[in-house]
């Protein structure tokens, strides 16, 4: 298989967005990082080591030869499988009512986070190897959903619902692209919706979450505080925004400024037009790689290249969504431009396999 040059517009796109979220987290961690830490760059510094690390495993998933992570795709699965539950042993980390973190030695990172990667490739590996026998359901749809179901009952009692759902929304779509009959995807869209209705339901943090969304002014100093401050910041910026820098949302009123809320100060700050372009570049990120997945070499490549395009750019989407008043709060960041160390990682090593992918692409 002849290689040739990478798709040197995709990571243009790639490397837009990377220079974009370190210039907002730049501003938006400013007066958080004084208040916490008296440094304002204490988070801006910290994202740029994460970015080291995404860097390195970005060439990691570049240089490696890409069916090389197909023929890895279960011992992949099973480590985070393995990480998923030490997660729930003296080495896991509780914050905030939740247990998502582990911390093995000097490092702490989300092991939930690196399924975007590590099931993505399992999935494509399967389906890609099987693509008649993913319409049968004992050799296709069966093992499809004991995988899922070992996945959400790990997911689900960190909790980590969000990651689960947006995990579950782009391998039902690789389901489909691999030639999945539509009954069978029916059948499993409805059945992991009845599950995750059902924990909603019987989980009071997650029922006042959607509550909330029906009705963010029932409570709009408690349980709706998060969005309508929120909306406020958007608001607020107008078509070009009140400068880059200047946010007053970011000095006291609106929670987690360089988290899940960003968006709202990316409004805030650069206005309709700032956020638009933001918008445009996850477009483009989204048609640029699914002409990557279309001109793939083999059903493995452009499986893997579709469930992690459609996993970065659904959960971009999900995020402004959410902070918007279109979707309820999910606590989801936005990638590339939140604060986060396994986000941003695990984001990298996905485009760097996609741009791999890209050298490979039948023209």
């Amino acid at each position: 298989m002849r290689r040739h040059q990478p798709d040197y517009v995709f990571l243009v796109i790639v490397g837009t967005l990377l220079v974009f979220g370190l210039a907002m987290l730049l501003s938006a961690s400013s007066v958080l990082g004084k208040q916490k830490f008296d440094d304002i760059y204490y988070y801006f510094k910290h994202q740029l080591v994460s970015l080291g690390f995404g860097g390195f495993f970005f060439l990691v998933a570049y240089y490696c030869y890409y069916r090389f992570f197909q023929k890895m795709s279960l011992v992949l699965l099973i480590a985070n499988i393995i990480l998923l539950i030490l997660v729930f042993t003296p080495f896991g980390v509780t914050a905030g009512g939740a247990t998502r973190w582990l911390r093995l030695g000097p490092l702490m990172f989300q092991p939930a986070e690196l399924l975007k990667f590590t099931f993505i490739i399992y999935i494509a590996a399967f389906f890609g190897a099987r693509a008649k026998k993913s319409q049968s359901i004992k050799e296709g749809l069966l093992p499809f959903l004991i995988v899922m179901g070992l996945i959400a009952g790990l997911l689900l009692k960190q909790p980590a619902t969000a990651i689960f759902a947006l995990i579950v929304i782009a391998t039902l779509f690789m389901y489909f692209v691999g030639g999945a009959r539509l009954h069978h995807l029916l059948f499993t869209a409805l059945l992991i919706g009845l599950i995750l209705a059902l924990v909603v339901m019987v989980t009071p943090y997650r029922k006042d979450r959607l509550l909330t969304y029906f009705n963010p002014d029932s409570d709009p100093q408690g349980k709706g505080y998060h969005i309508n401050q929120a909306l406020i910041a958007l608001g607020s910026g107008g078509m070009f925004g009140i400068g880059f820098g200047n946010s007053r949302a970011k000095t006291s009123y609106l929670p987690e400024p360089i988290g899940d809320s960003i968006f709202a100060l990316v409004a805030e700050e650069l206005g309709f037009v700032g956020a638009a372009l933001l918008i445009g570049l996850f477009l483009l990120l989204l048609v640029r790689g699914f002409k990557i997945a279309r001109d793939a070499p083999d059903s493995f490549s452009a499986l893997a290249t579709t469930g992690m395009i459609s996993t970065i750019v659904l959960q971009g989407f999900i995020n402004i969504g959410a902070i918007s008043g279109l979707l309820p709060l999910t606590g989801l960041p936005l990638p590339f431009i939140s604060y986060g160390g396994t986000s941003l990682i695990v984001v990298l090593a996905c485009t760097g396999f996609v741009a791999n992918v890209s050298r490979y692409t039948v023209r």
